[in-house]
């Protein structure tokens, strides 16, 4: 019987020094609404589609945010976010019996930047950043193939992740 005297006063007085201590969630951009033009990013590597790729996640993280739209064309764009793919490796990281390679690394090198398109002022702008994600080589290539593509895929979507959320801080801290 005192336990649930105890569980109210418990639950309010979380919730009020969760309002009270500056919490705000980073996924969530509170500003004057804002259009997005993200440009296909150049690729340099053999890997196909990859800007494709990474245009689509990103396209897909700007979703969440109801204040900021992605266009298609740059005019009537307040902002621009611009990208490279320079290169993706894959070196091997341990070796098995025979010296097969067991599980590989890929390394995936960009940059971007963002731009306020009206003002022309940079809001960031990031050169030669490497992600990594390691991978198990199967027995057959089509296994190893799909682990690859796994690893990548996850790479393209923290790339993404980490993008819109510093685009999102950066925004509210102009508007504070």
């Amino acid at each position: 019987m005192k336990i649930r005297k105890l569980i109210l006063p418990s639950i309010l007085l979380v919730v009020f020094l969760l309002a009270s201590c500056g919490y705000r969630n980073p996924y969530v951009y509170k500003g004057p609404d804002r259009d997005l033009y993200i440009t296909t990013w150049h690729n340099r590597t053999n890997e196909l589609l990859l800007d494709a790729k990474i245009y689509q996640s990103l396209v897909r993280w700007y979703q969440k945010s109801g204040s900021i739209k992605v266009i298609r064309k740059k005019e009537g764009a307040h902002l621009i976010l611009a990208g490279e793919i320079i290169s993706i490796d894959l070196p091997s990281l341990s070796y098995g019996a025979g010296n097969d390679a067991t599980e590989v690394k890929v390394l995936l090198t960009v940059r971007y930047i963002l731009k306020d398109i009206e003002s022309g002022k940079v809001l960031m702008e990031v050169g030669n950043e490497v992600w990594s994600e390691e991978y198990k080589v199967g027995s057959s290539s089509a296994a190893s193939s799909d682990n690859e593509k796994e690893a990548l895929k996850e790479i393209i979507d923290d790339l993404s992740e980490k993008i819109y959320i510093n685009s999102l801080n950066i925004l509210s801290k102009q508007n504070s």
